[in-house]
Formats: C-alpha cells, sequence, structure tokens
C-alpha cells in the first residue's frame, strides 16, 4: 500500500514546518505577546489564510486534483497540460481582480473580520493596514496551490509538502534579526508574509519545470474543463475549507474580548500540528490513491484504503488529543511564557487548548472522509454538511461567549461543529455503502483507545510533577516539556506494540514502494 508512504512523504515535511512554525510561535509570542496589536495582526493573516484554504487549496485538492488526474490517463500528458492552462489563466485573474477588490474594500470588511477593533481607531487603522499588505500572499498561493495540485497529481509530494517551510524560515528571521517596538514587528511580519507567497510560487514553478511540466499563461477563457472545475471547486472549497471558516468566525467574535483573540490563535497553532502531520497529510495522499482505484473500477480496493487511512489517522491523532487535553497548562507555559507572553496569557490559552483537543480527532476525519466524496466529484455533499457546522459553530459560540464561559466557549463551538461534521461524513458515506469498517479496523481502534488512555494518565501523572522534572533538565520548562512529551510518546510507542494496535510487520508492508 503506498497510501502510508505517501502520507509519510507529505507527513515528514509538514512536520518540519509545523516545527519550524513553534520556533515562529515562541518567537511571536515574546515579541508581541497577546495584546491589542498581537490581536490586529493575527487577524490580518488569518484573513488570506482562510480564502488560501478555502479558494485555493480547497478547492484544488477536491476538484482539480481528480480531473487534471482522469485527463492523464484518458486522454494523455498533452490535454491534462492544456487544461491545467486554461484553469492557471482563469485562477490567476480572478484572484487577482479578488484581491485588488478586498484592498480597496477592506476598511469595511474589517467590520465584520474584527468588530472589536471599531471603537479604537487606531488598533482599526492598523487592522486594515496590516491586512491589505497581507492580501497578495492569497493571489500567490493560489498559484501555488495549483502547482502543488498538478505535482501531487503525479504523486510528486515532497515540493509541495516543502514550500511552507519557506514561509515559517522568513518569519523567523524577521523575528530573529529584528528587534523592534510590537506596532513596527508586526508591519514587518506582513509584509514577509506577502514576501514568502512569491518565495513559494517560484519553487513550486521551478519543481513542475524540474518535473517536465511547463506551464504558461493564456488569455482566461471558460472553457467546458474550467467550468467543470468551477462547479466542482466552488462546493469542494468551502467544505474543505470549513475548519478554518470556522476559526475564522470565532476569532471575529473573539476580538470583541482584548486579547481573545491572541489566545485563541496560540492555542490553534498547537492542535494544527497533528492536524496537518496527520490529517492534511493524509487527505492529500488519500485523495489521488482513491481516485485511481475508482477510475479502475476497483471499489473493494476503495473501501480497503479509506479503512487503512483511518486506521492510520485515529493511531496518531488519538494519542495527541489526548496529551492535548491532559497537560494544555504545561504545554502553554513551556513553549509561550516568556517576555510579552505572561502567565495570565497561558492561562486563558491552556483553557482554549482544552477545548480545541476534544475537537482534534474530528478535525483529522474531516479530512479523510472528505476524499471519499471528493475522489467520486460528489463536493455537493460535503459543502452542505460544512454548512451545518458553521451554523453551528456561530449560533453555540454567539451564545457561549455572552455566557460565564465566554471566549473558551468559541473553541468549545468550533469543536462541537467538527464532531457534527465529521458524524455527517461518516453516517451519508456508510449510508451510501462507501464506507464499511472492516473487522481489522474496529480492533485497531479499540487497542488504539487503550493504548491512548494509558499514555495519557502516564502523562498527567508527570506533569503533576513538573517541578521535580523541571529541576532534572536544569531548570528549564521547555526542557522539562521535551523530556514528558518523548516519555510520552515511547510509552504510546510500547504500548502500541503490546496490545497490537501497530504490528511491526504492517509498518514495512505499508512503507514499500509500489
Amino acid at each position: 500500500m503506498r497510501l502510508l508512504r505517501s502520507s509519510a512523504i507529505v507527513g515528514v515535511f509538514t512536520l518540519a514546518s509545523r516545527l519550524l512554525g513553534f520556533v515562529r510561535e515562541i518567537l511571536l509570542a515574546a515579541a508581541i505577546g497577546a495584546g491589542p496589536i498581537a490581536d490586529a495582526f493575527f487577524t490580518a493573516f488569518q484573513f488570506p489564510n482562510l480564502f488560501r484554504r478555502v479558494f485555493a487549496e480547497g478547492a484544488f485538492n477536491s476538484a482539480f486534483v481528480p480531473l487534471y488526474a482522469g485527463r492523464v490517463e484518458s486522454e494523455g500528458e498533452a490535454e491534462a497540460r492544456a487544461f491545467a492552462r486554461d484553469v492557471l489563466s482563469v485562477l490567476v485573474t480572478f484572484m487577482f481582480v479578488f484581491v485588488i477588490i478586498a484592498q480597496i474594500a477592506m476598511p469595511w470588511l474589517m467590520y465584520a473580520l474584527g468588530p472589536g477593533f471599531v471603537g479604537e481607531p487606531d488598533l482599526f487603522s492598523t487592522a486594515v493596514l496590516l491586512t491589505q499588505i497581507t492580501m497578495p500572499y492569497l493571489l500567490m498561493m493560489s498559484l501555488s496551490a495549483m502547482l502543488s495540485g498538478i505535482l501531487n497529481s503525479h504523486e510528486k509530494f515532497a515540493a509541495a509538502a516543502a514550500a511552507p517551510v519557506l514561509l515559517n524560515l522568513i518569519l523567523i528571521g524577521i523575528l530573529w534579526f529584528g528587534d523592534a517596538p510590537a506596532e513596527t514587528m508586526v508591519l514587518w511580519l506582513s509584509i514577509g508574509i506577502t514576501v514568502s507567497g512569491v518565495v513559494q510560487a517560484l519553487w513550486l514553478w521551478f519543481a513542475c519545470r524540474r518535473t517536465g511540466i511547463k506551464l504558461g499563461f493564456r488569455l482566461p477563457r471558460l472553457t467546458p474543463g474550467v467550468r467543470r472545475l468551477i462547479v466542482l471547486g466552488v462546493p469542494g472549497a468551502l467544505a474543505a475549507g470549513v475548519t478554518q471558516i470556522n476559526i475564522m468566525v470565532t476569532g471575529s467574535i473573539a476580538t470583541l474580548q482584548e486579547g481573545a483573540r491572541s489566545w485563541l490563535y496560540y492555542a490553534d497553532r498547537l492542535y494544527q500540528l497533528p492536524l496537518g502531520v496527520i490529517g492534511i497529510a493524509m487527505g492529500v495522499a488519500l485523495l489521488p490513491t482513491l481516485s485511481k482505484r475508482l477510475r479502475a473500477g476497483d471499489d473493494t480496493g476503495a473501501s480497503d484504503t479509506m479503512n487503512r487511512a483511518l486506521e492510520i489517522s485515529m493511531g496518531l491523532t488519538l494519542p495527541s488529543a489526548i496529551a492535548l487535553a491532559v497537560i494544555p497548562d504545561f504545554i502553554i507555559t513551556g513553549l509561550y511564557q516568556r517576555g510579552a507572553f505572561t502567565a495570565l496569557d497561558a492561562q486563558m490559552a491552556s483553557a482554549a487548548l482544552t477545548a480545541f483537543a476534544i475537537g482534534l480527532p474530528a478535525f483529522v476525519l474531516i479530512k479523510v472522509l472528505s476524499p471519499g466524496f471528493f475522489a467520486r466529484q460528489d463536493t455537493a455533499t460535503p459543502m452542505k454538511f460544512a454548512a451545518i457546522g458553521v451554523v453551528v459553530n456561530i449560533v453555540l459560540g454567539l451564545a457561549l461567549f455572552f455566557s460565564p464561559v465566554g471566549f473558551v466557549g468559541l473553541a468549545i463551538a468550533t469543536a462541537t461543529a467538527g464532531w457534527i461534521n465529521a458524524a455527517l461524513l461518516g453516517f451519508v458515506l456508510h449510508r451510501r455503502g462507501l464506507l464499511v469498517l472492516d473487522a481489522r479496523l474496529k480492533s485497531k481502534l479499540v487497542r488504539i483507545a487503550l493504548a491512548s488512555a494509558i499514555m495519557g494518565a502516564a502523562v498527567a501523572a508527570m506533569a503533576l510533577q513538573r517541578d521535580l522534572v523541571t529541576v532534572w533538565t536544569g531548570g528549564s520548562v521547555f526542557l522539562a516539556l521535551l523530556a514528558v512529551v518523548a516519555a510520552g510518546g515511547a510509552i504510546y510507542a510500547a504500548l502500541a506494540l503490546i496490545t497490537g494496535a501497530v504490528r511491526i510487520a504492517e509498518l514495512r508492508k505499508a512503507m514499500k514502494r509500489g
């Protein structure tokens, strides 16, 4: 089975990107903390990031890959590349116009993106300026997503997976070498985000050329192939980007409380590590694999692929979710509490992390289950479920935010919406006969849950002895956290082997080529 090997390639580069992202967040927390300026910057960063996921990555992962890969197999490389050139021209033209309009309209859009900034004119102006600066990042990421989709269709996963590393390297460089007040630092960082978009697009452009794929721009035309992509891509983009939509909604509401936007951001970045390394990597590798099996009429193989994807993803996600849920304060304190990031900030972000951790398995399941629809060119069904999730998130988030639960209710709402979305996807796939859990998966899930629960208890016990562990590591809370995380990983690995949740022979078979 090539699925695990392909997922591992994507996962390794995603892990590298996310680990560098942790370095970035640690430096960011120390430099700008969790105050009003940080709230404005995170709003500016997340808006183009949202549309990158919705318009670019979501649309292409859900619609472009099956259409392009189908043309490669049925009509040949020449026709597939002609289709890609048509799509590229329309996409870049549309996104260029969209970015310009968004930049012009940003003073009005900010009323929805950051309602909490409205009463503070200087902060409002800063948020508008920073978001205008970061908007071209969306255009570059649209081009990058197009090129990544082509490379993934040819099973060239490494270059596309490595591209986000460039963003983190550029921002780390700014934070490391920059020595400026928070107001100046966020301006430099916003410029760095857009510059990183240009660098990533160039990286992938040359990666395509090295693979022998040469693309060019032509006058944009709505050819039948492009129209088909739009029909599939718009609902698919919304479905694939639902988690980001929910995060943007909660972030917008959070600006009504000073610091809450930043607390949610720092907590969000922590659960995004397993989500990216496991869920997104699995989804990227799963879609072309499923598409090929279904085009070959191999329904049995497609069902087996889905079962193994669920097995692998839950085997890695459940222990991560439990660890984040049981020691959130230790994690937040060890990573972030220094410089401008205070003990109060750590306490608030920890509360949000617990809620997000509960939703983590659901967020990964959405990434794994959605390709079951996308590979069959059904993007409308996931879009409907995504819409239900967004409504739940908004209604529940508002209700909890204005209750004693406060801003943590926004994280609870996001997690709840994720579970509802995942449950609907799984139920409909099962009802249509497209997802039948085999005996191996059912047995593995029980073993995985048992190993994860024992590991969670062990990690919680070690965290209770935090002061002692910190003494052993020379007084560094960060090193103490790394020691506990490493011990938890070793305990889970041993338990997974003992319980049979993981078998060495199965891993060897899955990692083989071909």
